[in-house]
């Protein structure tokens, strides 16, 4: 078994071969050569803790595996990430393990990407303005994996603790981007690109809040109970997800489904957009994609840095 330590991800992995594994990974789930698992995600009752399984299969590539791990809310008291996890790959051919991979960087990389092709496909013609909503440690990733997704002027921000905006606007700099903090209203008017990635369990996104052509990417909600959009803001848009059964039971739309403003057959798969069997916005005012994190891009993306690993001669050989 090769294992690629969690401090080595960065030394190998770039944003530009995420985007381009999570593109991949699309576009062979469309064309149904690769399959999700169903998600195991349970509330541990032990420090707060979210804790679950993620797998799947592409033959395509052909890649085997599962992501182990989930949401630590007290970890940053520790100096910590919130969010843990490492990616076991098996040799699709006899079952045995082949990889283990820590998954931090990874997740947050995969996460972005995800979102990043869905803006490449679905952001309105000549959108300039991206809004962030949430500042937490994914908001980094995800304004950096937009920006080289799509052109952008300006970025404005919003966070339910003010005082982290300081994320948002030092990567804007980075970026070379001026930006803003504002209130929602103000952003959900302003933005023409809109990613939330929040931990939250109530909308925050209204639907009177959004005007004027638009594309949201909601990429918090992974979770029975967690929301982010105003259900009746999902009900006018034209959507989209990674996995229609996850979007469904754990992803942004459950609540829309629940309320009977949707049904499931309104769901379309990003994927179909990546083949062009899937026209996307075609004329739709607000487009949304509800990125919910499917065990396929976790491989995808692990697979690619093993690869990369052992070209490098830095993937330790381990017997088991």
């Amino acid at each position: 078994m090769l294992v690629v330590a969690e401090n080595q991800i960065a030394g190998l992995m770039t944003p530009e071969a995420a985007f381009d594994a999570i593109e991949a990974v699309f576009a062979a789930m469309a064309r149904r050569k690769a399959r999700n698992f169903p998600v195991i995600r349970e509330a541990l009752g032990y420090q707060d803790a979210l804790y679950g399984f993620k797998g799947g299969f592409d033959a395509d590539a052909p890649t085997l595996g599962l992501k182990a791990g989930g949401y630590w809310p007290h970890n940053q008291d520790r100096g910590l990430i919130n969010h843990q996890s490492t990616v076991f790959l098996f040799d699709p051919d006899t079952g045995r393990v082949s990889a283990a991979v820590g998954g931090n960087l990874l997740t947050a990389l995969r996460t972005a990407a995800a979102s990043a092709v869905s803006i490449k496909y679905l952001a309105p013609a000549g959108a300039r303005v991206l809004g962030m909503i949430g500042a937490g440690h994914q908001s980094a990733f995800q304004m950096r994996a937009a920006a080289r997704a799509h052109s952008f002027e300006r970025v404005i921000g919003w966070n339910p603790h003010p005082e982290m905006l300081r994320r948002l606007a030092d990567t804007a700099a980075e970026l070379g981007l001026p930006f803003q903090a504002v209130d929602l209203p103000t952003l959900g008017a302003e933005a023409d690109v809109i990613i939330s990635i929040t931990s939250s369990f109530g909308p925050l996104l209204l639907d009177e809040h959004v005007k004027g052509p638009t594309h949201i990417a909601a990429m918090g909600t992974d979770t029975r109970g967690k929301q982010e959009l105003d259900p009746a803001l999902v009900a006018r848009a034209r959507l989209f997800t990674d996995e229609i059964a996850q979007s469904v039971s754990i992803g942004e739309y459950q609540h829309a489904i629940a309320q009977g403003l949707i049904a499931e057959e309104a769901i379309g798969e990003l994927g179909a957009v990546v083949a062009g069997a899937d026209p996307g916005r075609n004329g739709a005012e607000v487009t949304i994609f509800d990125g919910t994190g499917v065990g396929l891009q976790d491989l995808a993306v692990a697979a690619a840095v093993v690869e990369l690993a052992k070209a490098k001669g830095v993937a330790q050989e381990v017997e088991i």
